[in-house]
């Protein structure tokens, strides 16, 4: 089956719209400066989080009594 040649060339335009409309959405998934923002939007939320705080302060105090013994020693 022969196609007719105005088919072919609608075929080959919505396909290449296809690709330049992937292309971007690749382009902006891979843009590092959004890549380091949604990275720092996920620390800060998880730094948010009341018990990793709990942690972090604990660990904190933890360090600090363990070089208040070390200096006094």
């Amino acid at each position: 089956m022969a196609r007719d040649p105005e088919t072919i060339q609608r075929d080959i335009e919505q396909t290449r719209e296809a690709l330049a409309s992937t292309l971007d959405q690749l382009g902006t998934k891979a843009n590092p400066k959004k890549l380091v923002d949604d990275a720092t939007t996920r620390v800060k939320s998880k730094f948010d989080d009341p018990k990793v705080k709990a942690a972090l302060i604990g660990a904190g105090v933890l360090v600090a009594v363990l070089v208040v013994q070390r200096l006094f020693r």
